[in-house]
């Protein structure tokens, strides 16, 4: 029996996603006008996360600043993220893919994978179910996807990204010579932006070229790993599968680009402070802990430098990872560089906590989480901003406030003796 993989993927997911509710409130379509999504609207700040076609036409790029984006194109309209939004529209466009797949693997926000194999019984017209679930999308959500038909995921995906928006293009392994050997290197999945600079340096310009170049050539300009995989995905060759469940989180991570350098400690902690609650939140959320924490930090010198620390008991409590983050932190900064990213990580993920404490730090970890706990509840209720931490939100410095947006789930928790607002 031959596979049978799709892959649907939302156009211009964020901008789709606010450009269907403005229209179902009577507003201007955004996809129809230079628009984006990105930063702070009023302040002109951040980066842009999505943009439409009128705007691409600008020379608007997902990535660039705000700033930058509007000198390009002054008329540019900018709506801010809306995280919440994007989290409803996610699960309705995957809940239409399972009407009509047996397996589906969502494996982002605005993707998923469907195996169709099996199914030729009941839909004999591979194309004519593709078209059918990509206008339901757009009949009942009011966005548009692309659909990409083939025999493994690799190529399903690579078939989604032609001609954009609202298409189904087939990318059949008998069409690979056709349809992708002619594209350049760094269009091939997995390919980015040095990794192609690498193998043009190596005369490999083009997909084919890649699939038509030795293994070992190619390992010798790529490295042994990434070189064979992209070796075999340049020839079509992918046989992983499709998922139906998605495996329990290994780990949580969350980290912001920052606007401005943060050249303070005091900066910088507050903005890990924001980080701690969100990405404890989310997992507190899936009933998960964790046993070590890293935090990375990016100084303008674009280098990643990090430190970890194993904890004695594993812990979900927000003022636990933030103290823990604070104090790696302050082992990793040399208070001179100015900061352009900070991140956490947390791993060594179990579902139940592997050690005892004392009866005084359980009931004072007992209480950190119910107060966390309750106010997860409330912000799912009333909303991401119904309670911020006191200290941050009186700080005489405003970087905790102008960064929160960006930290995924916007929260920002208050510890034992801080006030509540």
């Amino acid at each position: 029996m031959q596979r049978l993989i799709f892959h649907v993927d939302v156009n211009s997911a964020y901008l789709s996603w606010e450009a269907a509710r403005r229209v179902s409130q009577g507003l201007d379509d955004l996809r129809l006008i230079p628009s984006a999504i990105g930063g702070d609207p009023a302040k002109r700040t951040g980066v842009i996360l999505a943009k439409s076609i009128p705007a691409k036409r600008f020379g608007v790029r997902t990535g660039e600043p705000v700033a930058s984006a509007l000198r390009k194109c002054p008329s540019l309209v900018l709506a801010r993220p809306d995280f919440r939004l994007y989290v409803k529209n996610s699960r309705a466009f995957a809940d239409v893919c399972r009407r009509y797949a047996p397996v589906v693997e969502q494996v982002s926000i605005d993707e998923c994978f469907l195996d169709m194999t099996g199914t030729d019984y009941l839909y004999p017209d591979p194309l004519r179910i593709a078209r059918t679930i990509k206008d339901a999308v757009r009949d009942e959500l009011g966005f548009t996807v692309n659909v990409g038909v083939s025999r493994n995921k690799l190529l399903a995906k690579m078939a989604s990204d032609f001609e954009k928006p609202d298409k189904v293009h087939t990318l059949y392994p008998e069409e690979v010579a056709q349809k992708m050997w002619p594209l350049p290197v760094g269009e091939l999945f997995s390919v980015g932006h040095a990794t192609a600079e690498k193998l043009r340096r190596g005369s490999i310009r083009t997909i084919g070229e890649l699939a038509a170049a030795d293994v070992r050539v190619v390992q010798r300009l790529v490295g042994v790993s990434m070189g064979a995989q992209i070796h075999a995905y340049a020839n079509g060759v992918d046989d992983s599968p499709v998922a139906a469940e998605a495996e329990a989180a290994k780990g949580y991570s969350i980290s912001t680009t920052l606007e401005d350098d943060v050249r303070t400690a005091e900066s910088a902690k507050q903005i890990l402070l924001a980080l701690s609650d969100s990405v404890t939140a989310h997992m507190r959320q899936e009933g998960r802990r964790a046993a070590c924490i890293a935090v990375t930090i990016r100084a303008n010198d674009f280098k990643n430098r990090s430190h970890q620390r194993h904890l004695e008991n594993t812990t979900d409590v927000t003022d636990e990872v933030y103290a823990a983050s604070a104090s790696l932190f302050d082992e990793l900064w040399d208070r001179k560089t100015p900061l352009r990213l900070l991140g956490i990580s947390l791993t060594d993920i179990t579902d139940e906590e592997t050690a005892q404490l004392s009866l005084f730090q359980d009931e004072k970890r007992e209480r950190a989480r119910k107060r966390d706990q309750a106010v997860d509840a409330i912000r799912r209720k009333f909303g991401s901003d119904t309670i911020v931490r006191g200290s941050t939100l009186h700080s005489a410095g405003s970087v905790g406030r102008k960064y929160r947006a960006q930290a995924e789930d916007d929260r920002q928790l208050p510890g034992d003796d801080e006030p509540w607002d």
